[in-house]
């Protein structure tokens, strides 16, 4: 008898366990497993990144692709000239990446400790924006920059803005010395304002600038092997170290590298930068230097307009 009950205790404890398992029921571990890889998953908080001037346009439209990829994140930008941004660092403001327009700037962060080790992500080659008509018949970087009644603007290269920088290298590659600039800047988008403003009947900027430039024509010019190339790096003591990292690995994945490249940038490590969409090929310096309208000449982007990233709300901008 008292066999018969054992056998159907043990009988009714199998059964418990075999329906329990039917049901679906999985371990603690499991579970816990599933929580640690959703977590891993997402980046999230604020990431706050100093960006050279010339990468604003390119960058809100990053920062969209990545708030899709990561909703939790934030990112607000202070976009300056590249050795303000430097300065900036070093006298205590905080930001969790770095992006400069050459590599000196970048270098002088790098000796003071202020971020970890750069990255290359893209180049820029120098152009000429003019008002439509072009008034002063500027002909290419010659000595039409020079002649009366040209009123220029270029980066300050005293300064060490790195378009400054630049335009001095170009001063050097073809023996042409811009003798009397009407207004040197600390950062290229007010190259361009300057000239879309009417203020400047003539300026010196980059490519990318060109391309999304209102109200003005591009006069392409030979790169003369001066070429800019954009490094960026997680600063030293960041905020958001993950979202700092996430941040810097989406520009050079293949999508930040397809957005940088519908703005015109070149790619990290090339000769120059890629020619926009739709843009007139640049004459040989044998050659006259053809013109073309700066809004022909605009890259399409994921919306088919470069320069109407710079109304998304969903970009942030903080000065700090």
């Amino acid at each position: 008898m008292r066999m018969h009950r054992r056998a159907a205790l043990a009988a009714v404890t199998l059964l418990s366990a075999i329906s329990l398992a039917a049901c679906g029921g999985s371990s603690p571990t499991d579970s816990t497993a599933g929580a640690s890889d959703d977590a891993a998953s997402g980046i999230s908080g604020e990431i706050t990144v100093f960006a050279a001037a010339s990468l604003q346009k390119a960058y809100e439209d990053i920062s969209t692709a990545f708030k899709e990829a990561n909703p939790d994140a934030s990112v607000n930008f202070d976009f300056q000239g590249s050795q303000d941004l430097v300065s900036n660092l070093a006298e205590g403001s905080t930001a969790d990446v770095l992006a400069t327009a050459d590599a000196e700037n970048m270098d002088k962060a790098v000796s003071q400790g202020l971020v970890d080790e750069p990255r290359d992500f893209a180049t820029n080659v120098l152009s000429i924006i003019v008002p439509e008509g072009n008034p002063a018949g500027i002909t290419g970087f010659d000595e039409s920059l020079n002649a009366e009644g040209v009123t220029l603007a270029i980066c300050d290269p005293d300064a060490h803005v790195p378009c400054g920088n630049a335009t001095k290298k170009m001063e050097e590659a073809t023996g042409i010395t811009l003798s009397d600039p009407a207004s040197k800047e600390t950062k290229v988008t007010d190259v361009k304002g300057k000239v879309e403003s009417g203020e400047a009947n003539a300026g010196i900027v980059y490519a990318t600038d060109a391309a999304t430039s209102k109200g003005t024509e591009e006069i392409k010019i030979p790169d003369h092997g001066v070429v800019n190339h954009y490094p960026i790096a997680t600063t030293a003591n960041p905020s958001n170290a993950e979202g700092a990292k996430a941040f810097v690995d989406f520009v050079l994945s293949d999508k930040g590298q397809e957005i940088l490249a519908e703005y015109g940038f070149g790619a990290p490590g090339g000769a120059s930068a890629a020619p926009s969409s739709g843009a007139m090929t640049t004459a040989p310096s044998s050659m006259p230097t053809e013109t073309s309208k700066a809004s022909e000449a605009a890259s399409p982007s994921k919306t088919g307009k470069p320069d109407e990233a710079s109304n998304k709300p969903d970009a942030e901008t903080a000065t700090p």
